[in-house]
């Protein structure tokens, strides 16, 4: 396959990894210029390997998503972990993201995994509009000691500073193939995963302690008129006692994540949406296979 001034084409996976925090999100939506993965401030945002496609007449650059590299302390999280494995074991392009001040990978055996990559491996040390020119020349130093097969790039993918450069390199770092995907591709995932998200994110925002780590969205109808997307989506906790804390005061706090959530669905979709939002009791999921399963989880 060739463009008319008969390029070659190229296509490949780059696989972003690296602590919970760092901006992995961030990057990927300015990657794709949607907003496709949710973003917050807490630990443990993105749960699933996500993948955003970028598509160009000569390229087409399979972008993937991962959670934070983590110490699994239940189920759910150590599927979270079978996908950070996946994206190692498959990836054309590592994209390792650090942020300024951060010194090491909280799993050494993933580091090590890094070090010994035999693919190109490019290191980003994100968030430097946080700090000052001496201390990015004292991060750079050390992460070019800890990781020398690695080409290190300083970004900050919020302010989309040194972001275009980094993609240019993963261009030329690309092999030569056909695309993997159909070149209108945007995602590999189903409309009802980001509305899933999209209800998820809101609950990370407005809710504290262990309440967002023990919800699951899932969206039992989704119906597309010309002009309208009708949905009804169940909250799933853990606990009668978090049923309680999600709904609020006379429901007041279970609206306000309908109405932020509608908000963002009617801005993702391009048209008006009517979301209706349930609370339902599924005791102890996140250990539980089977229902890891349907929610995605357990690929085992």
């Amino acid at each position: 396959m060739s463009t008319p001034e008969n390029k070659p084409h190229k296509a490949g996976f780059v696989n972003i990894i690296g602590n919970p925090n760092v901006g992995k999100s961030t990057l990927m939506n300015a990657f794709v210029g949607e907003r496709l993965s949710i973003i917050t401030s807490k630990a443990q945002t993105t749960r699933h390997r996500i993948l955003g496609i970028v598509n160009g007449d000569d390229f087409q650059v399979v972008l993937s998503d991962t959670p934070g590299i983590i110490k699994p302390a239940y189920k759910m999280q150590e599927n979270m972990m079978d996908f950070v494995k996946s994206a190692l074991e498959d990836a054309d392009v590592l994209v390792y993201m650090v942020e300024l001040g951060e010194k090491e990978l909280k799993d050494e055996a993933f580091f090590k995994k890094i070090t010994n990559a035999d693919i190109p491996v490019l290191l980003l040390l994100n968030k430097i509009d946080k700090g000052n020119e001496e201390i990015l020349a004292e991060n750079l130093k050390i992460w070019q000691e800890k990781v020398p097969n690695a080409e290190i790039f300083a970004i900050s993918a919020l302010e989309n500073f040194g972001v275009s450069q980094v993609f240019d390199k993963i261009l030329e770092l690309l092999p030569e193939s056909p695309p993997f995907y159909p070149k209108d591709a945007l995602t590999d995932k189903p409309e009802r995963f980001f509305v899933n998200e999209i209800i998820r994110e809101k609950i990370l925002m407005h809710y504290k302690k262990e309440i967002p780590y023990s919800v699951e969205i899932d969206t039992e109808e989704f119906h597309e008129d010309e002009k309208i997307i009708r949905m009804r989506s169940i909250i799933m906790v853990e606990r009668d006692s978090q049923k309680g804390i999600i709904i609020g005061h006379k429901g007041a706090a279970l609206k306000r994540v309908g109405v932020e959530a509608r908000k963002d669905l009617e801005a993702f979709f391009g048209k008006q949406v009517h979301l209706e939002l349930y609370v339902k009791v599924n005791k102890d999921w996140r250990s539980n296979d089977k229902q890891l399963k349907r929610f995605g989880y357990n690929q085992r």
